[in-house]
């Protein structure tokens, strides 16, 4: 297969991303060409250390669930093909893009049809059509570090896994707190870790249900290089209508996601990726949470999901930002929470439209929120579907990406969150540039935008391109002054039974680091 990188086709959209040593000064193991190093006072060089390479890991296809594939469509939990594709696009600034990208599958073998492609250096898109493991894209800098981000998406139109499932492709880590999901009977949660280092990682779990820690069958496990490993979750913590897992990492560094996805009876009510958000800390926030009308006590209502996962009985209070401000939901505002326990917050009654959620709790604590959209019942079904999205709570960046998946609407939704909230927003507010990039990874349009302090903006891309001739490939959020803006990209998909919704968080850009200054030390003298 000619033309194949990870699946059965890839399509180069434009020449995208996909290494040169003479003498060099040795720092930390970094080989640095001497010419690079530069005088500096008190006897040391002034050393500019080479950017790194990108690496991004995204996820493969769903886990089907068993009996899929029968060919009875009667019975068959996954009667169509669930449809896989991989985005990616590096981006190019005045002209400059990142150096060569390589996509390749996981384990790098080529076994699934494809070994490996790789594209010239100069920026632009590219397309991975049904990949069959996981993908790992690697783009190496030019002078400065190349500018990357790629976006799995799967799109299943009936069965039990109905839904949009969209994630960013992440960057290895040695740490991962995944709130979201659940293993009662109506659910199915499984851990994904990939392992695309070198060296076996040796990850050890730990896992938060609604009663607090759960004594796991099973928390230790080895990720061998360049494999995956799936944990079904209902097996190690099972019967928990709420989770949080913590992942960690030791030997090498993983990328996590959980799988989600829930019947209600025979009707498919959402299938989604949980994927890494922040740390525990005395402030989450949480951008994308696009809701639809709903009634306080729907089962469909979104949902904000908390942990205090320290030994410490805290209050969470809760700021809900929208379009007109802050808002204060019955019963939300304060959020009495217990050491250790998945506590899950109605958000029914929310007004439609997109909110940031701001948590901020005097210990430590993670969060997530879901958002729901809910389709149309069939002639053979009076329960209508439900698609489900997890949104991560995120941490601001001056500079980062998403990419776009084909034939997918994209809203960027930015929050402006000043640190003081209770101040009230004043006059006060945060600027930044949104830019739209094209398949040969330059500009296609720019959007100067002001957010007044305390309050959500939603941009649809369709709006931004409407005059401009090119495809959106990507979306890009520069950073300007005042309050700082937190920002993620909802997904959806109209379909003839109702929307498919996912959320999907930005990759920062890579940051140039800094120079260093080498001294010459003692030397040693061999008798």
């Amino acid at each position: 297969m000619s033309a194949a990188w990870v699946g059965r086709s890839v399509r180069v959209l434009s020449g995208v991303v996909v290494l040169a040593a003479a003498g060099a000064v040795v720092l930390a193991g970094v080989r640095v060409p001497a010419d690079q190093a530069q005088p500096s006072g008190a006897g040391g060089r002034e050393v500019a250390v080479a950017p790194a390479a990108s690496t991004l890991v995204c996820a493969g296809p769903l886990v089907l669930p068993d009996g899929a594939g029968s060919g009875d469509a009667d019975f068959d939990p996954v009667p169509v093909d669930p449809v896989t594709t991989v985005t990616g696009l590096a981006a190019r600034t005045e002209g400059v893009g990142a150096g060569p990208v390589t996509a390749t599958s996981l384990d790098g073998s080529g076994s699934t049809g494809a070994s490996e492609a790789s594209l010239p250096s100069g920026g632009g898109a590219f397309v991975v059509d049904r990949p069959t493991t996981p993908v790992v894209v690697v783009a190496e800098p030019t002078d400065v570090p190349a500018r990357v981000a790629a976006t799995s998406s799967t799109l299943v139109t009936a069965g039990d896994l109905r839904g949009l499932t969209a994630a960013s492709c992440q960057a290895p880590a040695t740490e991962s707190w995944l709130v979201g999901g659940a293993t009662v009977l109506s659910s199915t949660a499984h851990l994904l870790l990939d392992n695309a280092g070198t060296t076996p990682a040796e990850v050890l779990l730990q896992v938060w249900g609604p009663t607090g820690p759960v004594d796991l069958t099973g928390e230790r496990y080895l990720v061998a290089p360049g494999a995956q490993e799936v944990v079904v979750l209902g097996g190690v913590a099972a019967e928990q209508r709420g989770l949080v897992v913590r992942v960690q990492a030791s030997g090498g560094r993983v990328t996590a996601a959980v799988q989600d996805s829930a019947l209600d009876g025979f009707t498919p009510v959402g299938t989604d990726l949980v994927v890494p958000g922040g740390a525990p800390a005395t402030r989450q926030v949480v951008p994308g949470v696009a809701v639809t009308a709903s009634q306080v006590d729907d089962a469909a209502a979104p949902v904000l999901r908390l942990l205090a996962p320290g030994d410490v009985a805290t209050t969470a209070h809760v700021t809900l930002l929208g379009a007109d401000g802050s808002m204060t939901l019955p019963g939300v505002e304060d959020v009495a929470l217990a050491p250790g326990e998945v506590t899950d917050v109605p958000l029914g009654g929310l007004p439609t439209g997109a909110w940031t959620i701001v948590v901020d709790s005097p210990e430590p604590v993670v969060a997530a929120a879901e958002v729901t959209r809910t389709g149309t019942a069939g002639a053979l079904d009076d329960v209508p579907p439900v698609d489900r999205a997890w949104a991560a709570s995120v941490i601001g960046a001056d500079d980062a990406l998403v990419a776009l998946p084909a034939q997918v609407s994209a809203t960027v939704t930015l929050g402006a969150v000043p640190a003081d909230l209770a101040s009230g927003s004043g006059s006060a507010s945060g600027t930044a540039t949104l830019r739209v990039l094209g398949v040969d990874g330059d500009e296609l349009v720019s959007e100067q935008l002001r957010i007044e302090a305390g309050s959500t903006l939603a941009v649809p891309v369709a709006d931004l391109i409407e005059n401009v001739s090119g495809t959106a490939a990507a979306v890009e959020v520069v950073g300007g002054d005042g309050v700082p803006l937190v920002w993620a990209v909802v997904l959806e998909v109209a379909r003839p039974d109702g929307v498919l919704v996912s959320v999907v968080d930005p990759v920062p850009a890579g940051t140039t680091s800094p120079d260093v200054t080498v001294r010459e030390g003692s030397r040693l003298t061999l008798p």
